[in-house]
């Protein structure tokens, strides 16, 4: 049992709420716990220069934190050009590209930005999560008016970070696990059962083949049972297997 109650196996709280403003083509508000991330889906008609004549399309995601999503205010992000930011903001951009099939988006962008308004750990995965919502309601809009002519939706995607306490993997880390756990591992995943990204490290002790194994499964639950909260939102535009 952890200090919050929670089994080693369990999430924390999940809610996702669609549809939070009013102007994006596609919006979601998603909650880990006390971890809140906005996510809103973007569209523009044309993709970047670099893909014209192609016949492919392209999503990419911005994340940033609020000043008073932390403990102590942070300073206002100004640019996009490094370090941890920029480093999850591709994680992101990653991740929902695995739920899509480019080239039946088409010669168009999607652009989905993250805003963590509380940070109590997994800020990257509840994006991840979130954004994927977002992305689905912004592809049924864009759908709805013929501003593109086929789903391009191939997969679901969710992402869980699982940490290692005392040789044993815990799932859904808060931010006072976060801060004092040994080894700590972002999964990102497909309903399927593939992951798209593996993040980890060890802090202190290397983790062993059987310790990795062991997260990965844990993970695994985690996202199933965060593809079910997706799919309660999204379930109309994109069917998820067994539902």
């Amino acid at each position: 049992m952890r200090v919050d109650g929670r089994l080693f196996d369990q999430l924390r709280n999940v809610k996702i709420t669609p549809n939070v403003s009013e102007y994006a083509e596609g919006s979601a508000l998603v909650e880990f716990g006390r971890t809140k991330v906005l996510c809103t889906a973007t569209y523009e008609a044309k993709a970047p220069q670099w893909l014209v004549g192609t016949g492919a399309g392209w999503v990419t995601a911005e994340y940033g934190m609020l000043p008073r999503s932390t403990h102590t205010r942070m300073k206002r992000e100004k640019t996009m050009t490094g370090g941890r930011t920029q480093e999850i903001s591709r994680l992101i951009g990653r991740s929902l590209r695995a739920a899509v099939d480019l080239k039946k988006l088409g010669e168009k962008q999607i652009m989905i930005d993250c805003d963590v308004l509380n940070a109590d750990g997994g800020t990257r995965t509840a994006a991840v999560t979130g954004g994927y919502v977002a992305l689905a309601l912004a592809v049924k809009k864009l759908l709805d008016v013929s501003e593109i002519k086929q789903n391009p939706l191939v997969h679901y995607v969710s992402a869980i970070s699982v940490g290692l306490h005392e040789g044993r993997p815990l799932l859904d880390l808060n931010y006072d696990e976060d801060s004092s756990i040994h080894t700590d591992m972002n999964f990102v995943m497909t309903e399927d059962g593939n992951f798209v990204e593996v993040q980890g490290t060890a802090e202190q002790a290397p983790f062993s083949r059987q310790q990795l194994l062991a997260m990965m499964d844990v993970a695994e639950k985690g996202c199933r049972e965060l593809f079910i909260h997706q799919a309660s939102i999204t379930g109309e535009i994109y069917r998820l297997a067994g539902k």
